[in-house]
């Protein structure tokens, strides 16, 4: 229902801009939410999205371009004048801010910078890498300790009144340095002559400026925080993580993970927004380095060609068998490469891991095996055979297992991402090995 009045507005913005009707456009654009004009936005032509953006308030433009890419959004910016674009930038969140403007050019960047009217509230954050706390976070109001609260409800009034709203409030002593945190509920209630270290929570979880973007969310998922600090070397605050970017930083990370997983180099911007030569560049790597490894299958037929030729019937199982051990592999890497991004799974539960997926294996190559035997028999190929391939299916699945389960931790012991180490790579890897098993297996019984 939303997208199909989404395509009638666009159709309406269309038809306005067609008739040089710029202030009708902007009227349908400006009556959605901000997110809903992001989505309409997108799917403009560049020179029409280029006519109307100047077009917009500061704020209206401000939260537009929130709701972007941080690519997109540079690239629509690109012909502003500095000082309009300055103008749109002080509406802006600062982390957004800081995000869109690390994107600039240099000397575009400078020139924004000096029209804007406080340009030291986003110029600490372009200090910090993008994927890094420092660089997710905004600045933000710190009180002291020897306030009291009704001095700090006082300080909190004079935060401008589109500020980015955080229901937490953080302390720090005369140095910077962070020690404690409280509501705006315990401000409230407390008494206005009540100091704050006397009714702050002590206890407060924080992150340092160069922690992974990542480690950061996780931690704001893990204890349910409602906002996260962020301290430098000496434990001072210097922003604060809200759980809108952790939302960003969640989908963001999930999304990479998911593309990677499929074999695939992750895309930086939406999928239409992506030429095709570069999803091929994302694409052709991974397929080339893949197409390599499956060679050693046909390695592995060959040298036991003469095998085959003395029982046919073993040829009959060998999609079976590679298709069995792919398919494990690909439940139990997926698994452990999503309990490793959860923190679920360290270096030091690999043995754990081993014992688990093995006991996990053997179960599964049991069920399998016993389904495999009788499957081979209804084809008439022999107890022999059939034996062969029961006993392949045992083994591949729990050596399909072990493979997948430990490739990722050692990714992760290496400091690879363990997503690289995908599904495809894990089926490749047991097609080859599990032929060996199977023509081993077959010359053991069969005695060929």
């Amino acid at each position: 229902m939303l997208q199909t009045t989404l395509d009638d507005l666009l159709t309406q913005v269309r038809l306005r801009l067609e008739e040089d009707d710029l202030s009708g456009a902007v009227a349908v654009l400006e009556s959605l939410r901000s997110a809903d004009q992001a989505d309409l936005f997108t799917e403009l032509e560049e020179e029409e999205q280029a006519a109307l953006l100047p077009q917009l308030t500061p704020d209206n433009a401000a939260d537009l371009l929130e709701e972007l890419d941080d690519e997109d959004a540079a690239r629509l910016v690109d012909g502003l004048p500095p000082a309009n674009l300055a103008r749109i930038v002080e509406e802006m969140e600062p982390d957004e801010a800081a995000d869109l403007l690390a994107e600039l050019e240099e000397d575009q960047l400078a020139a924004v910078l000096s029209e804007l009217e406080d340009p030291d509230e986003v110029r600490p954050l372009l200090l910090h890498p993008e994927d890094s706390a420092g660089g997710l976070m905004t600045s933000h109001l710190a009180l002291r300790r020897r306030m009291t609260a009704a001095e700090a409800l006082a300080a909190i009034r004079q935060l401008e009144p589109d500020s980015e709203e955080i229901p937490v409030f953080f302390v720090v002593d005369q140095y910077g340095k962070l020690c404690g945190e409280l509501s705006l509920r315990q401000l409230v209630m407390a008494d206005p002559n009540t100091l704050l270290r006397d009714v702050m929570n002590p206890d407060v979880i924080s992150v340092p400026v160069g922690v992974d973007q990542e480690e950061a969310a996780r931690l704001v998922a893990r204890y349910d925080l409602a906002a996260l600090p962020v301290v430098d070397d000496e434990d001072r605050l210097v922003g604060v993580i809200t759980v809108d970017d952790v939302l960003d930083v969640l989908a963001e990370e999930a999304t990479e993970d998911i593309q990677r997983l499929g074999g695939a180099q992750p895309l930086d911007q939406a999928y239409f927004n992506v030429s095709m030569p570069l999803i091929v560049r994302k694409r052709i790597g991974w397929l080339l380095f893949l197409f390599v490894a499956d060679t050693l299958t046909g390695t592995v037929l060959r040298a036991y060609e003469d095998e085959l030729a003395t029982a046919v019937a073993l040829s009959f199982f060998i999609p079976l068998i590679i298709g069995t051990g792919g398919n494990t592999g690909s439940q139990t890497v997926t698994t452990i490469v999503r309990a490793l991004a959860l923190g679920e799974v360290r270096l030091r539960d690999v043995f754990h891991v081993i014992w688990r997926e093995s006991a996990v294996g053997l179960m599964l190559g049991i069920l399998l095996g016993a389904v495999g035997f009788v499957r081979a028999l209804t084809w008439h190929t022999g107890l022999e055979i059939a034996l062969v391939v029961s006993l392949t299916l045992l083994a591949v699945v729990i050596w399909s297992n072990l493979i997948a389960a430990v490739v990722p931790i050692l990714a992760e012991r290496f400091r690879i991402d363990p997503s690289v180490v995908s599904a495809p790579l894990i089926t490749s890897i047991v097609d080859a090995t599990g032929l060996l098993i199977y023509f081993s297996l077959a010359k053991l019984l069969l005695g060929i």
